[in-house]
């Protein structure tokens, strides 16, 4: 079964604190009016692509951050026999 996950650890967990913060900052009404609706609605695209792994502009530019993934970061050498 294919991988669709084109996201590494680190770039995972940036997507979750950046989703959160912005959830925060709209939610807990430090930022107000139309700017905090905004983060309300934005906030949950990071969210959700740092929960599943799998980002659709990743997809469509073929970037990949997960190693082992087309277009993505360094594989691990094979071992020479």
């Amino acid at each position: 079964m294919k991988s669709f996950i084109n996201e590494a650890g680190w770039d995972r967990a940036l997507r979750l604190g950046l989703g959160v913060g912005l959830l925060y900052l709209g939610w807990a009404e430090v930022v107000t009016g139309t700017p905090g609706l905004v983060l309300k609605i934005v906030g949950f695209l990071p969210l959700l692509t740092g929960l599943i792994g799998w980002c659709p502009v990743y997809a469509l530019l073929g970037v990949a951050t997960r190693a082992g993934m087309p277009g993505g970061g360094p594989t691990m050498p094979k071992p020479v026999a």
